[in-house]
């Protein structure tokens, strides 16, 4: 395990945000349009609606990211992808962790997460840190989505 610093969210840093997501969604899925407009403006479509982007940071480079996005009953842990040359290097374990610290220190009360039953290891972390199934709404906006998961904080 490599340990990283994590750093929020600047403009600048926009196209690493898309780039980080964008390849891993093509290597598991691919991109759907609304991945696409929210990848395309994170700004417009999670900072300035209240959410939170934040990024992994190992020997001064970008090596993955997460975001809670503001879904007014609760927040989303979402877009969370770690380049590939470090997988392996529980950076998403750490993300989490920061996210759920992040989420008690905000007051909030649960958060929630979409995911898909292929993504193994990810749902066992999910498990892991406390997060458990409840039913999925037919009207989600990801078509990947087959599994959504909460966690009371």
């Amino acid at each position: 395990m490599i340990k990283i610093s994590i750093i929020p969210f600047e403009e600048k840093f926009t196209k690493i945000f898309y780039d980080l997501n964008v390849e891993w969604l093509q290597k598991y899925f691919y991109v759907e349009p609304y991945d696409e407009k929210v990848l395309s403006n994170p700004k417009t479509h999670i900072i300035d609606k209240g959410g939170f982007i934040f990024f992994a940071t190992y020997k001064n480079e970008i090596v993955g990211t997460v975001a809670l996005i503001n879904e007014k009953e609760c927040f989303e842990l979402s877009k969370m992808a770690v380049s590939p040359k470090y997988h392996g290097q529980k950076i998403g374990q750490q993300l989490i962790d920061y996210c759920l610290d992040f989420s008690k220190n905000q007051g909030w009360k649960n958060i929630m997460l979409y995911s898909n039953r292929i993504l193994e290891p990810a749902i066992t972390l999910y498990k892991k840190v406390g997060f458990k199934e409840v039913p999925l709404e037919k009207d989600v906006y990801y078509e990947r989505a087959n599994i959504k998961m909460k966690l009371e904080l």
